[in-house]
């Protein structure tokens, strides 16, 4: 039988109800449809047993599908479901994470959305099929994300497009967790609602915006940490273009010099 890349424990000294899962490495990294490993297999194990269950997640990502039938499993469950990330949980891994009716996440761990990929062959008509797919998928993600964070879905969508790294502390912040693992109680809850959520900056004027109409998005912030590959890019381009550039004729000659 293929390696499955889930596995149930049962927990010694608590009642034969409670139940942890482990999602580690890749979601469907050799197979989720037509042999051994099946979306019927998972949710039979899930099934097999009833009461609470404690999901922990160390997950790149992988299949959006399997992902989608393991959030709806999940969400599906009778049981509390509590969903504790313990190192990573990125692109296909934190549509999983989403499940949870409580979402923990350690204070060294992170978490990464971003859009859905694909690999296309064949003429235009078969790339736009491949772009209309991906959208969809795309939107079917945000659902999830929306819907746990009580994010407004353009912002989700500009940091799905920016491929948006965060850490613990922004998880709870933004909404995508609810508390974080070992914290004391001022980690239990999450803020009411961070000058950025609210589209003004702390001059109640609003932040400086994009030529498209985007609040500009710093890099990293200190006390809870953001990153976003497109700011990153966006600000090393910005400090190229200021930097005093030499013309390729003045560099020849400069570089004529030094033979002699």
């Amino acid at each position: 039988m293929k390696r499955k890349f889930w596995n149930w424990v049962k927990n010694e000294g608590v009642p034969d109800t409670e139940r942890t899962l482990f999602l580690n490495g890749e979601i469907s990294d050799e197979t989720w449809y037509g042999d051994e490993v099946t979306p019927k297999l998972f949710k039979d194990e899930l099934n097999a047993g009833q009461g609470n269950i404690t999901v922990w997640i160390n997950s790149p990502g992988g299949d959006v599908f399997a992902a989608a039938q393991i959030y709806n499993m999940l969400r599906d469950y009778k049981g509390q479901v509590t969903v504790k990330i313990d190192g990573l949980a990125a692109s296909a891994a934190s549509v999983i994470a989403m499940a949870g009716d409580t979402v923990v996440v350690s204070p060294v761990a992170m978490m990464m959305i971003h859009n859905p990929a694909t690999i296309a062959f064949g003429e235009a008509r078969d790339m736009e099929k491949a772009i209309g797919m991906l959208n969809e998928v795309k939107e079917s993600i945000l659902n999830a994300y929306e819907q746990k964070t009580g994010l407004n879905r353009v912002k989700l969508s500009h940091m799905m497009d920016d491929e948006t790294w965060f850490n613990a502390k922004k998880a709870v912040e933004l909404g995508f967790a609810d508390r974080i693992l070992f914290g004391g109680e001022e980690d239990s809850a999450k803020p009411e609602k961070p000058p950025e959520e609210s589209g003004e900056g702390q001059d109640g004027k609003g932040g400086e915006k994009n030529g498209d109409g985007r609040e500009k998005e710093t890099a990293f912030r200190q006390d809870s940490l953001l990153y976003s590959q497109k700011a990153v890019s966006d600000s090393f381009l910005s400090k190229v273009a200021e930097e005093k550039t030499v013309p390729i004729n003045q560099l020849d000659k400069r570089l004529s010099l030094l033979k002699y």
